[in-house]
């Protein structure tokens, strides 16, 4: 039962489970009301989103170098003791129950959801592939 890793506001794929959004905002424009509907997410969990300077950091990373900077900032903020036990729950929930994770973003390559997919990996999670 691996957790996914999404794009939030795509088709939900068969046996995906519960999707959590790990974005900093809502989208802009829904109603609350909507956001499962339209295959946003059903739980919103912005304490695995970038703080808002990483945010802007990511949305401006113009080559490698930028983005590497950005992906050990975002680490060092997931290292915090909040972020760090949400990341071990996430990862024992893999083992037992369907969810997923994800962000608007959509290049994965280039989105915080690619650090949090090799993180839950570093933490235990079976993820699909």
């Amino acid at each position: 039962m691996p957790v996914r890793v999404v794009r939030l506001g795509s088709p939900r794929k068969a046996d995906e489970g519960l999707r959590i959004g790990t974005v900093r905002r809502p989208p802009r424009g829904v109603p609350k009301t909507q956001y499962a509907k339209l295959n946003y997410y059903d739980v919103w969990l912005p304490n695995l989103s970038p703080s808002q300077e990483l945010v802007n950091l990511a949305l401006h990373a113009k080559n490698d170098k930028d983005w590497k900077a950005f992906e050990r900032k975002f680490r060092a903020e997931m290292k915090n003791p909040e972020a760090a036990r949400l990341l071990d729950v996430l990862a024992a929930l893999s083992h037992q129950t369907n969810f997923s994770i994800g962000c608007y973003c959509e290049n994965e390559a280039r989105c915080h959801r690619s650090v949090l997919k090799n993180l839950l990996s570093e933490h235990g999670a079976e993820l699909s592939t």
